[in-house]
């Protein structure tokens, strides 16, 4: 029987499909995230949601498995993870005292039913949610607070919107899980069109 497998270590991932009673295991992928020469945003995003969940795929090939990445974008520029307290603290002066997008792409891929004579393919299902997060004006002491706290090293944009940098963040459009990591609602609709469950 075909299971879901989230091809993500992350915690918050993890949290969103539990809470939302959505049945998978676990297989984190180790796939570089680095932008290409002139890969917009969106491109880049949705590249490494395919990339993930393909690499797990390609060893779990009976099973369905979902690909997420996450950004922040300000002025065209795409905000990973930080790569130390210095990159976290330029993020978040970036993002002080204005609005930002948060995009996740999702992808889906899974075996399709065939019969016995035909060979099994697979299926891609890719798409996309993008959030505006308006960040109140930080003071040079709310982001050492913030980086302190450590949840700023692990997180697109170096910071955490359920975390301690909600005392910021004054509004949002869109999806608020898509902030967090996960457009659950946008997952679940794929995954019953796909019959996944």
């Amino acid at each position: 029987m075909a299971v879901l497998v989230l091809a993500s270590a992350s915690p918050r991932r993890q949290e969103l499909l539990r809470n939302a009673g959505i049945a998978f295991i676990t297989r984190p992928t180790n796939i570089p995230e680095v932008p290409r020469k002139g890969e917009s945003p969106s491109e880049f995003v949705a590249r490494m949601a395919r990339e993930k969940a393909l690499a797990v795929f390609h060893d779990s090939p009976d099973d369905f498995v979902l690909g997420a990445d996450t950004i922040v974008i300000v002025d065209g520029e795409i905000l990973g993870k930080p790569r130390d307290e210095g990159d976290a603290a330029r993020m978040l002066r970036l993002l002080s005292g204005r609005t930002h997008q948060v995009m996740t792409a999702v992808c889906l891929v899974g075996p399709l039913a065939t019969s016995n004579r035909e060979p099994k393919t697979g299926f891609e299902d890719k798409r996309s949610e993008t959030t505006l997060v308006t960040v109140g004006e930080l003071s040079e002491d709310d982001i050492r607070l913030c980086i302190a706290t450590g949840e700023s090293m692990d997180k697109a944009g170096a910071y955490g919107i359920q975390g301690l940098a909600s005392r910021w963040i004054s509004r949002i459009e869109g999806d608020y899980f898509n902030v967090v990591g996960l457009p659950v609602a946008l997952v679940y609709r794929m995954l019953k069109e796909r019959e996944v469950f």
